[in-house]
């Protein structure tokens, strides 16, 4: 991977790992290389709990993209998620020691670098630090402080917490598995930056990625992220609730739900009847749709009335907090068939499934543009950012470092000059000291 507008996300699911290769092409779109997909074993409601079984699952999804790209992966940025993640609002201040100088980048990174010593409980550990908006001396819901003057720089933050042991537990199996981490990101995070546009963001909107352990949830508004959570429920509670009803293994449980699934259980009438093949010569099992829907229904509906508080807790129901822009749905739980219908009547929020097609390349196949895939194409999409980012810092230091050395340059000639030149310069002065001594005197005499 020697070119540098290449990226590799790598988002460990519960039921699954996908690593996908995107580069950005000369459009400004993501263009995806490759993909891999593997069976995710040993991770439990996005937290690793199998260290042996994570590794070979991350080799099988990274030996896939490898062959399908043709290229050699090194390195990636990793989602993560899990019930241990939580967020916190947070405010905090710095002074600045010049104030005759505008705001730059610097003062931010000060002050973000300052938020992320915050003392947080044992085991705990600060993941992202997200300024929402800033106070220049006091005045407020600056959005863009930079190039403005000011002494004291204040920011309202949303800090992401995890926990220490399971980040640490992801780091280990990519080692493992031989390659380098050059980032975490938080899951919602990212599949926000895939399927969101940027008015939906400004308008308020609220992010929901249904995975097979956990329902991520990140909320915009006024296009600043306001509020994340985790909920510990996904499409896997949803595939164990029809093993238990209908007394089927689990395989089948899941191939169900894929099929014949529905969250809507008026949909189906009583004499749909589908036949599984019984175990090792037992009679075949006859199920009713309408049971299966009931089924899925029931608990759907408390994923949904789960994450419909978050929403509420955050402040929806305010004027000046409402998400205009509804809901978006999306991951592999985006996929259930009638679950838009059955957002919109539980909360009374307009409803769509998010596809991760925003920022692709026009030319994506349906499958990368799948829900299911909205997680790893915003990693690519923020590793490709950061990477873009970095170069443009870089330009910016070699010019910075440019600009001093010609100062230098022309100091030194100034020198040299004021050598040959130093009694008229003198003379100059002397006269300049007079003119001004004059003006003093005449303002005086008024």
């Amino acid at each position: 991977m020697e070119n540098e507008n290449i990226a590799v996300g790598l988002d460990i699911g519960t039921t699954k790992i996908v690593a996908m290769i995107g580069k950005t092409n000369e459009y400004g779109k993501m263009e995806v290389l490759g993909i891999g997909k593997s069976k995710s074993l040993g991770v439990h409601r996005g937290v690793v709990n199998n260290i042996t079984q994570t590794i070979q699952s991350i080799q099988q999804a990274v030996q896939d993209a490898e062959t399908s790209s043709g290229m050699k992966i090194h390195d990636v940025v990793v989602g993560i998620a899990g019930q241990h993640i939580r967020s916190l609002q947070h405010s905090d201040y710095i002074t600045r020691a010049n104030s005759d100088e505008v705001i730059d980048e610097s003062d931010i990174d000060r002050l973000c670098n300052q938020v992320h010593k915050l003392v947080m409980l044992p085991g705990e550990e600060i993941l992202h630090v997200l300024p929402q908006d800033f106070k220049v001396d006091g005045q407020a819901e600056v959005k863009e402080p930079i190039g403005m003057y000011g002494a004291r720089l204040e920011a309202n933050f949303h800090v992401v917490v995890g926990q220490v042991s399971s980040i640490r537990n992801v780091g280990r199996c990519i080692k493992s598995a031989g390659l380098e981490l050059s980032g975490i990101t938080l899951e919602p995070l990212a599949s926000a930056q895939a399927v969101l546009s940027q008015e939906e963001k400004e308008a308020g909107v609220a992010l929901i990625d249904i995975g097979g352990g956990t329902s991520d949830l990140a909320i915009f508004k006024d296009g600043i992220i306001r509020h994340t959570a985790v909920i510990p429920f996904g499409g896997n509670v949803i595939t164990e609730d029809i093993k238990e009803g209908c007394s089927i293994i689990e395989k089948q449980a899941e191939l169900l739900k894929i099929k014949f699934g529905s969250a809507w259980p008026g949909e189906n009438k009583d004499n749909e009847i589908v036949s599984i093949p019984g175990l090792r010569g037992r009679e075949p099992k006859e199920i009713t749709l309408k049971n299966l829907s009931k089924i899925i229904h029931a608990r759907v509906v408390e994923i949904i009335e789960q994450i419909y508080l978050e929403i509420k807790n955050y402040g929806h129901e305010e004027q000046k907090k409402k998400l205009i822009a509804g809901i978006v749905l999306t991951g592999g739980g985006a996929q259930l068939q009638h679950l838009k219908q059955l957002v919109e009547y539980i909360t009374g929020m307009d409803t769509r499934i998010g596809y991760p097609n925003e920022h692709l390349a026009g030319d994506s196949d349906s499958e990368t543009t799948s829900p299911l895939y909205a997680t790893a194409v915003g990693l690519v999409l923020n590793s490709l950012q950061n990477k873009e980012k970095e170069k443009t810092s870089a330009r910016k230091s070699v010019l910075h470092e440019e600009e001093i050395n010609a100062e230098t340059v022309s100091e030194v000639a100034e020198e040299e000059e004021d050598l040959v030149e130093e009694k008229p310069k003198e003379t100059r002065r002397f006269f300049d000291k007079w003119a001004e001594k004059f003006k003093e005197f005449l303002d005086n005499a008024e």
